[in-house]
């Protein structure tokens, strides 16, 4: 089935789906008193604040506005130099009351739709950035919606106040998970040749995807989409089929790398120990 409500394709959609994210995280600041934005989130070693300050920090980075140089001490949740890159916006506000990092990103925010409306950039062009000389105007479009629903729904999980499960930046997300698929599964949680996952997404946002393993010319286990209407590429032999079945937050939460296995709920129809493995590679965040 596909992706229900579907996600954004085209650039307006796609910037209406990070306007959307980043005024609610603005939103959620602005409810926050000073208490609340010390508060630890799911993503290792941020506050609610250092969420804000990352988000307002990247997007100042993007429309090439110098990043703060400071001297980043070795925290142990930083695991490479993409990483301690992007802990530098982090730090530099880290003695900034929140809502003055509230206000920075609301002052910015506007600025940078403008500019971003304005540009005529192709969006299959290859541009620079943190994410490499290789990535276009709408994959890195892509990656901001994706990037800022996370740590919305990070700042939302800490505060308690869930919300935009369903929205345009959710489905942004899940769609990424399920382009993904096929490479957890045959090379992350090595699920078996001849063997087929489908997730089940049951809501708010509500989606079926899957992948199956099939060999190719040598015999090695490659994953392709399963629900194509075609056969598969390299073996005529029916897969085994193992469905999952959770929530949106489960998914998300998983995927994003914010709770293990263990913390999300979910259900298995098939092989319990294959979807465990499937759960434990589903990470798509760096």
């Amino acid at each position: 089935m596909p992706i229900h409500p579907s996600p954004p394709e085209d650039r307006d959609g796609l910037l209406d789906a990070f306007e959307q994210n980043c005024q609610a995280i603005i939103e959620l600041g602005m409810s926050c008193r000073e208490a609340d934005f010390e508060i630890q989130t799911e993503c290792p070693g941020w506050s609610v604040k250092d969420q804000i300050a990352h988000v307002v920090g990247a997007e100042k980075s993007f429309a090439g506005i110098p990043t703060p140089r400071v001297e980043v001490p070795d925290y142990p949740y930083i695991r490479n130099d993409f990483g301690r890159r992007i802990e530098h916006d982090v730090e530099a506000r880290r003695g900034i009351p929140g809502k003055l990092v509230v206000h920075e990103l609301a002052d910015h925010l506007p600025i940078r739709m403008a500019a971003l409306r304005a540009s005529t950039t192709p969006m299959d062009e290859v541009i620079g950035g943190i994410f490499g000389p290789e990535t276009t105007f709408g994959e890195q479009l892509r990656r901001r919606v994706l990037d800022t629903w996370v740590h919305e729904q990070d700042i939302r999980a800490a505060l308690d106040r869930p919300g935009n499960l369903d929205s345009p930046g959710a489905a942004v997300f899940v769609e990424a998970v399920f382009r993904a698929l096929p490479r957890i599964v045959a090379r992350d949680a090595h699920v078996p040749i001849a063997h087929a996952i489908v997730l089940d997404v049951t809501g708010p946002l509500m989606a079926r995807d899957g992948a199956r393993v099939v060999a190719d010319a040598e015999g090695r286990p490659i994953g392709e989409p399963l629900f194509t209407g075609s056969e598969p590429t390299a073996t005529d032999e029916l897969p085994r089929i193992t469905g999952i079945k959770l929530t949106t937050e489960s998914l998300t939460r998983r995927a994003a790398g914010r709770r293990s296995t263990d913390e999300i709920r979910y259900t298995v129809h098939g092989d319990e120990q294959v979807a465990a493995r499937v759960l434990d590679a589903l990470v798509i965040t760096p």
